[in-house]
């Protein structure tokens, strides 16, 4: 199967940034960029499960909710969109706002949506480099000024704006309030630490979301069940036949795939499509393999009264 360096799409926005230093080399002066999109090469390959993205933020984003996979189904759409952030860096004052403060009813919504309170009613979380956080579809969330972060995200692009701090764009009022959970977003658990070198930060219906730290010199066999994502965060790598350093990520479409670790080690994000992570995901070639800790049961995301999201 395929091993890649992934293509790099770059989406310019009205609230991303001109440097996208260290993450990328590209020249935004011209036209702000706000995101990068991490895509396969070639125009026959097939189309991944996953997208994974960085972003970069100079002003708010917009107020905003996905669909889940029924709504999306129902609208004509393959699937809905939950997604996962790693906050890769943040100013100090830094804040995402994830569900809201408090329980209202629809029609509270509806109201604060149209009159601009909505923006007090979202949760504004202070974040800072490191920080994770998962956004099911149907949770009303947006993203601050003065971010950097990784997203990986089932593959759609159907986003309902509720507010857009001003911008002439079109917002989704009737969808955003049908698909939007109207309460705050129940607390996450910890990271799980599955190896000595694998921490699973998200672990989800639709994707895990890994953290992984590798020795210098140090030689590993990625064993992918299903298509794969690598995202270096620091240091350098050999995967197969494609080396990867920091801001650039790797299309793994399974099966066996080596890693050589450079002189400084590597951190890097990999995430793939499953509901639990894989046990034999990645093997040290320099010694017995590592014990893995048993599987965590998949978090449930309890709404009030128990409605799980």
């Amino acid at each position: 199967m395929p091993t890649e360096l992934a293509a790099v799409r770059v989406v310019h926005k009205p609230w991303g940034v001109r440097d996208l230093q260290p993450w990328s080399s590209l020249d935004g002066s011209s036209d702000a960029i706000g995101e990068l999109w991490f895509e396969r090469e070639g125009t026959h390959a097939p189309t991944p499960a996953l997208l994974l993205k960085l972003l970069f933020t100079s002003e708010p984003l917009s107020i905003q909710v996905h669909p889940d996979d029924t709504f999306a189904r129902a609208m004509g759409m393959p699937n809905g969109k939950s997604e996962a952030w790693y906050i890769l860096s943040a100013e100090p004052d830094a804040k995402v706002g994830v569900g809201l403060k408090h329980q209202v009813t629809l029609q509270q919504l509806r109201a604060s949506v149209q009159n601009g309170s909505i923006t007090e009613l979202v949760d504004w979380r202070p974040v800072a480099k490191g920080d994770v956080i998962y956004i099911p579809a149907g949770t009303i969330h947006a993203i601050g000024a003065g971010i950097v972060l990784a997203e990986i995200q089932q593959r759609s692009d159907t986003t309902f704006r509720l507010f857009d701090f001003g911008r002439q764009r079109a917002l989704d009022e009737d969808n955003g309030i049908a698909v939007a959970h109207p309460w705050p977003l129940p607390a996450r658990c910890d990271p799980t630490r599955l190896t000595t070198a694998r921490t699973a930060l998200v672990i989800s219906r639709h994707f895990v979301l890994e953290r992984v730290e590798l020795l210098a010199g140090s030689s590993w066999a990625l064993l992918a069940e299903a298509e794969t994502w690598i995202l270096a965060l620091d240091g350098h790598a050999a995967i197969g036949l494609t080396t990867v350093s920091i801001g650039q990520a790797i299309f793994v479409g399974g099966g066996r795939a080596s890693i050589e670790v450079g002189a400084d080690g590597l951190k890097a994000l990999i995430a793939y499509p499953a509901s639990y992570p894989i046990d034999a995901l990645l093997q040290s070639l320099a010694e017995p393999p590592a014990t893995p800790v048993k599987s965590p049961a998949l978090p449930q995301f309890a709404g009030p009264a128990g409605v799980q999201s």
